[in-house]
């Protein structure tokens, strides 16, 4: 696949990190973390908030894009990363994989798992329409019931994002069984407060179908 560079510089800028994804920030490093790595590759930087933080706690972080002009440690695409097999304890990816056309996915997932030695921890965009509550009541926890409507519109490509999970002709399950060729699902969830963000922490299987 010939590479595009589909966000300039500026995109990283004033009106990006809003609260929303510094939640998502939150959750990629608290995942990370929990995982108890001893390095990390992060594949599509965005503006290095998340790199930036886990290489204050953990030695070995490295960093992969396509697009140089970011400065990642290594330039390369994620359907064909120059890596050994088994190199990185963690391979983080999050809101990356929708910036290639869906056929791509599965090679571009197979590539993740061959790179890392057991953990990716990985976000899609996942529309629809949430219908959210949250109450609380004195002496026990606040409680969050949230329900989401499925979009019932096909994807165009927006400049960006070629499909989004929610989007007709990509539901969820579609998406998890095309992971589960790879990785075992050890989680997978929407945050409360981003729930465009769909999180899956995976494990690496043993053996890697075709």
């Amino acid at each position: 696949m010939k590479n595009k560079i589909q966000v300039n510089k500026d995109h990283y800028e004033k009106g990006y990190d809003t609260s929303q994804r510094f939640q998502s920030y939150f959750v990629q490093i608290n995942e990370v973390l929990k995982l108890k790595p001893k390095s990390v590759l992060e594949v599509g930087i965005g503006n290095k908030t998340v790199a930036d933080y886990l290489s204050r706690r953990i030695e070995n972080v490295k960093t992969l894009d396509f697009d140089k002009e970011l400065n990642p440690d290594i330039v390369a695409d994620v359907t064909n990363i120059p890596l050994k097999d088994n190199s990185f304890d963690v391979v983080l990816c999050c809101e990356v994989l929708e910036h290639i056309p869906f056929e791509q996915f599965q090679k571009a997932q197979k590539e993740l798992a061959r790179v890392s030695k057991k953990y990716i921890v990985l976000s899609l965009p996942h529309f629809s329409h949430p219908i959210s509550l949250s109450f609380k009541l004195p002496g026990l926890k606040q409680i969050n019931i949230s329900i989401y409507i499925p979009h019932p519109k096909k994807h165009k490509f927006n400049g960006e994002h070629y499909w989004e999970i929610g989007k007709k002709g990509y539901p969820c399950k579609k998406i998890k069984n095309i992971l589960l060729k790879n990785f075992n699902i050890i989680k997978d969830f929407r945050e409360k407060n981003n729930p465009y963000h769909h999180f899956f922490i995976l494990e690496k299987k043993k053996s890697v179908k075709k």
